[in-house]
């Protein structure tokens, strides 16, 4: 049996228990917050009295807080992009079931899509009525984002996708966590809150990202093994990668984007390593059985790479000068 026939034979084995998979991650619609919980109600009497002490407390945010906030909203409402990537990997049937809706996974994917999509309206809204950015700009790098698509470098192969699904939700928990701790540090109780609730999200949905590769290495141990082995050799592609701002090449603001983020704390080259570093643990690499010499050797790689990539981490220099945005009015730097 060819490897294709092979993968889509676990999914279709891992399909049976989507159901339990979405009771057990995804919260129903009914039940989840939304955006109008967290921010001021444009219907009560008091609004422009509450978006008043809203702005009142994003002043005393500083520059790089702001760049940082931006991306990650950018990078929430690219959610269009990452979704139809996903409804395109092998044993995902958008067509499929007798509702037409596709079959289990593709039925996964518009639960979590949904429950991901409510970040991006939130931060979006937050960031309008903050009254500190601009956000003619902020969308115009919000298209560009979506209309530049996106490639993480996992093809349809599910394998490969669970591996960065797990990685990157995990790393936007950290992204949002950190947030949420220096918004209240600086005393924006209502912003860390938002972005408290945003993480939990991305928490859940790690945990079941994490439980699909679990699943996997169960039942094909060595290709799940490559699979990992091949996306952290390639290294993760974050998915603001392409990023830019108006007038701008592909990709050009990303790098400035990530020094703001490292700047301040938010998500370093150390954040990747320790990413790296609990999904090892967590999938237990170090104890899976039955694997092929190939795959023997991809575990080796994997059990030194963390103590390698955090050398190079240690290394980095990241620049003391903030690089002044578009997204941000140039008179908030501090």
């Amino acid at each position: 049996m060819s490897i294709q026939n092979v993968r889509l034979e676990v999914m279709q084995f891992l399909e049976k228990n989507v159901d339990a998979f979405m009771e057990n991650y995804l919260i129903p619609v009914e039940k989840i917050w939304q955006p109008s919980d967290m921010l001021p109600d444009s219907q009560n009497e008091n609004f422009f009295e509450e978006v008043r002490e809203l702005q009142a407390y994003a002043k005393e945010l500083p520059y790089d807080f702001w760049v940082v906030l931006v991306g990650d909203t950018i990078t929430e409402e690219a959610l269009p992009t990452y979704e139809s990537w996903l409804m395109d990997v092998e044993g995902v049937d958008q067509k499929g079931g007798e509702d037409g809706s596709g079959n289990g996974w593709a039925k996964w994917l518009r639960h979590w899509t949904g429950e991901e999509n409510r970040h991006g309206d939130l931060l979006n809204k937050y960031l309008y009525l903050s009254g500190r950015v601009n956000m003619r700009e902020v969308e115009i790098t919000t298209q560009y984002l979506i209309n530049d698509g996106f490639d993480p470098g996992t093809d349809r192969d599910p394998y490969k996708n669970f591996v960065f699904t797990s990685f990157q939700e995990l790393a936007t928990y950290v992204s949002h966590n950190r947030v949420a701790q220096l918004a209240k540090k600086n005393g924006d109780h209502k912003l860390s809150k938002i972005c408290k609730l945003i993480a939990g999200d991305e928490m859940r949905h790690h945990h079941a990202y994490s439980e699909f590769v679990d699943r996997i290495f169960q039942v094909d141990p060595s290709e799940m093994m490559k699979a990992f082995h091949y996306m952290m050799k390639k290294k993760i592609t974050m998915p603001a990668n392409l990023i830019r701002e108006s007038g701008g090449a592909i990709g050009d603001a990303f790098h400035n984007f990530s020094e703001s983020a490292q700047r301040i704390g938010v998500y370093t080259a150390m954040d990747y390593v320790d990413i790296l570093n609990k999904l090892i643990k967590r999938w237990e690499i170090d104890k899976v059985n039955n694997l092929t010499d190939e795959a023997e050797k991809a575990r080796d790689y994997l059990m030194k790479l963390p103590d390698r990539m955090a050398r190079l981490a240690e290394r980095m220099k990241i620049s003391d000068e903030s690089h002044v945005f578009k997204w941000v009015t140039p008179a908030i730097i501090k």
